[in-house]
């Protein structure tokens, strides 16, 4: 296992590696994510479920609404609570990671800004990193490799 990143709940008890970098790197300014992380956004690192690896604790996930109508399940610590990552529209082949989980947050920068119709105000994005209203097609915004990557776990059992 080539480790590219380790990150853990609050307390410590779960802690996971990722073992490549995420397909891509959502900073989404939706009314959701603004009222699950208790802020103006969430920053998710997209990436194959394979490539999380629990290394400690056992993540439970809770079941919940999303705008979509969907759901997601969302993985938490069972002592703290704090929310390790989601998985949308019953995805099983992929985490949308909170990268604020990392040991160091900094390392990977946003690929893309959405849902930015509902943005605060006073966040400004960066003229250099794409910025939609609502969602976007990945297949114009994500690199081929991560294309490519996307397209082999979903076929994967």
């Amino acid at each position: 296992m080539t480790e590219i990143a380790r990150g853990r709940c609050s307390c410590g008890e779960v802690t996971y590696a990722l073992t490549d970098t995420p397909l891509i790197v959502h900073v989404c300014h939706c009314t959701w994510c603004q009222r699950e992380t208790g802020t103006a956004f969430a920053f998710n690192g997209w990436i194959e479920a394979s490539k999380v690896d629990v290394l400690t604790g056992e993540p439970v996930d809770q079941s919940l609404p999303s705008a979509s109508g969907k759901g997601q399940i969302v993985s938490r610590c069972p002592t703290c609570k704090v929310a390790l990552w989601s998985q949308y529209h019953g995805g099983r082949h992929f985490r949308f990671v909170r990268l604020g989980t990392l040991e160091d947050p900094t390392a990977f920068a946003p690929g893309v800004h959405i849902f930015t119709s509902s943005k605060h105000p006073w966040v400004t994005i960066p003229d250099d990193v794409p910025a939609f209203p609502e969602f976007y097609r990945p297949k114009e915004v994500w690199s081929h490799d991560s294309q490519v990557r996307y397209k082999a776990a979903l076929t994967q059992d």
